[in-house]
């Protein structure tokens, strides 16, 4: 089979397409056909040897990648054949391997995918959309808020401005560059604004025609978190799932009390919580719940796809800031 293997950490250039021995499955394992291979931004991280975060940096070589989709084309010992020529979705938690035309895991670990649910549009909901229900659960919405989610343009901003719209809620979405911009608008979002045009506050006060933001969804932090912060009202919530700025918005405890606002982190320990009792289980029920929403058509994930052999620019395109939605890779 043909494979992206990391000899070495460093740049998206370190990423080779080569050919690898196709791997087998072992004992309760199942094999599945890669059809679609989604990439992250802890990827990147990973790639570069420079992570301090859930996963811990592999030994080398290695196939990168966690979330696959696919047909199941061999099983294990102890596993029943009826697996065989299953559609599948999964995520492979602490053990890489994804950016490959077959991987293996746990027959625990796939999902079977509903009918109609293609595999690129599965690979995105099984990693990040799980994360924009974790989200959710932590934070939800109705008709009475005024969402702003940055980088709506995003594999993860696309279906929050999605589900806040299918809540009732007013949203608008901050991505960067016009057409980004416009796609958030087909997505649903009331408004729209582009983050890198001079004077974008003042653009995201008027679109909000008076109105005070009532949660911030910020995956960004830096001088955009802060100035998307800004928009919030009296009792208005901060809900942080990222700091692609390079680092967390500090918001002061004297700020907080004086405006009212709350700011919390939804991420790790808080993520496993929200998918319901059992610790990290709970991320499996996070799953379910968006595999769901995309197979009923509720959720639509933005699939920005490559070539399995352009891993390296995909990787590129990442972190530029050069993709809309979900990255895939397609063998």
């Amino acid at each position: 089979m043909h494979a992206i293997v990391l000899h070495a950490f460093g740049p998206a250039a370190n990423l080779r397409y080569e050919r690898t021995e196709d791997p087998e499955p072992g004992p309760g394992q199942v094999r599945i056909a890669v059809a679609a291979a989604g990439v992250h931004m802890i990827d990147t991280a990973l790639r570069s040897g420079d992570f301090d975060g859930p996963y811990p940096l592999p030994a080398l070589p290695t196939v990168p990648g966690r979330e696959v989709a696919g047909t199941v084309d061999g099983v294990g010992e102890g596993v029943g054949r009826e697996w065989l020529g299953r559609r599948v979705v999964a995520h492979l938690g602490m053990v890489p391997g994804g950016y490959a035309e077959r991987a293996v895991t746990s027959v625990d670990t796939p999902h079977v995918l509903p009918d109609g649910l293609g595999f690129a549009e599965a690979v995105a909901m099984v990693g990040t959309g799980r994360t924009a229900m974790g989200i959710l659960r932590q934070a939800p919405v109705g008709p009475a808020d005024v969402a702003v989610v940055t980088a709506a343009a995003g594999g993860i901003g696309t279906l929050l401005v999605q589900a806040a719209r299918n809540a009732g809620a007013t949203v608008l979405g901050l991505a960067g560059g016009p057409a980004k911009a416009a796609r958030v608008r087909e997505l649903g979002a009331d408004a729209a604004v582009d983050y890198t045009a001079d004077g974008w506050t003042a653009a995201a006060r008027a679109a909000l025609d008076g109105r005070a933001a009532t949660v911030v969804f910020d995956a960004v932090s830096g001088d955009l978190g802060r100035g998307a912060v800004d928009l919030l009202g009296r009792g208005g919530r901060h809900v942080v799932y990222g700091w692609a700025s390079g680092g967390a918005l500090d918001l002061s405890d004297e700020e907080r009390a004086v405006r009212g606002i709350t700011s919390a982190v939804v991420l790790g320990p808080a993520m496993a919580r929200a998918g319901g009792p059992g610790g990290p289980g709970g991320l499996r029920a996070l799953e379910e719940a968006a595999l769901a929403e995309a197979a009923a058509g509720r959720l639509r994930p933005a699939v920005h796809r490559f070539p399995l052999a352009d891993a390296a620019a995909a990787h590129t395109a990442l972190e530029s800031r050069g993709t809309a939605g979900k990255v895939v890779l397609i063998p």
